[in-house]
């Protein structure tokens, strides 16, 4: 059973960078593609940035391109979401993703359907 801890949420201001981080444990993690999810109160879980499977293909959300990064560490088993330059509209609760397949051969998936274990979330919030 996959199963996914977050963590490194917080609170910061604007223009402030974050890092968080998603450890995978229970499946072969270079198996995997890996997505970045958020929620917003009130709203629902949107895209935020994927990875593929063989860590060559990022995908990322039109609102979060050019300022936040996916990488991942297949040593530690680790997804990193790197977020610079954070806007008050970034505030949202955080999820990570494995992909529902392994090694699928689409280049990325940016659909919550795609995905087949979740993390719990971490809180971000950014401050005007």
């Amino acid at each position: 059973q996959v199963q996914l801890v977050e963590s490194g949420g917080g609170l910061v201001q604007t223009g402030d960078s974050l890092r968080l981080s998603c450890l995978v444990s229970g499946a072969t993690f270079a198996d995997y593609g890996m997505g970045w999810f958020r929620q917003a109160p009130g709203e629902p879980r949107e895209f935020v940035a994927v990875m593929n499977w063989s860590g060559d293909r990022t995908y990322y959300a039109d609102s979060v391109k050019g300022r936040f990064t996916i990488s991942r560490d297949i040593a530690k088993s680790t997804v990193y979401l790197q977020m610079n330059w954070l806007k008050p509209e970034d505030t949202a609760v955080y999820y990570c993703a494995a992909d529902r397949i392994p090694r699928r051969k689409s280049a990325t998936i940016t659909s919550e359907l795609g995905y087949g274990a979740w993390g719990q979330g971490t809180q971000v919030t950014v401050s005007s």
